[in-house]
């Protein structure tokens, strides 16, 4: 019988969207890890959404904008989309100053 869901051997629900949690200060040496371990996430998993939490992130700057980038062109690598949970409005502000707000709704 299926529950029309498909389980990956993790044992997670393969269906439901990926969820980052960006928290503190982000720096530029921070990017190439979470972009692996983003991409390591979606090699078991046939979830089609990415979701970056946000509202634990402390400073909205350059340095956060390219993270959400970097963490988009790997998402979209693996065909996923991308959205943003708990944005603060200078975030969002920040985002659409660089035409990068309409990308990670």
């Amino acid at each position: 019988m299926s529950s029309g869901r498909r389980d990956s051997p993790f044992g997670v629900d393969a269906t439901q969207p990926i969820v980052v949690r960006i928290a503190g200060r982000v720096v530029p040496a921070d990017v190439p890890r979470l972009c692996e371990e983003l991409a390591a996430r979606l090699i078991h998993s046939d979830a089609t959404e990415v979701i970056c939490d946000v509202g634990e992130l402390t400073h909205a700057d350059l340095a956060a904008v390219n993270a959400l980038a970097r963490l988009q062109l790997t998402a979209r690598r693996r065909g996923c989309r991308i959205g943003l949970r708990d944005a603060r409005p200078e975030l969002r502000a920040l985002l659409d100053l660089v035409g990068f707000g309409e990308a990670v709704a």
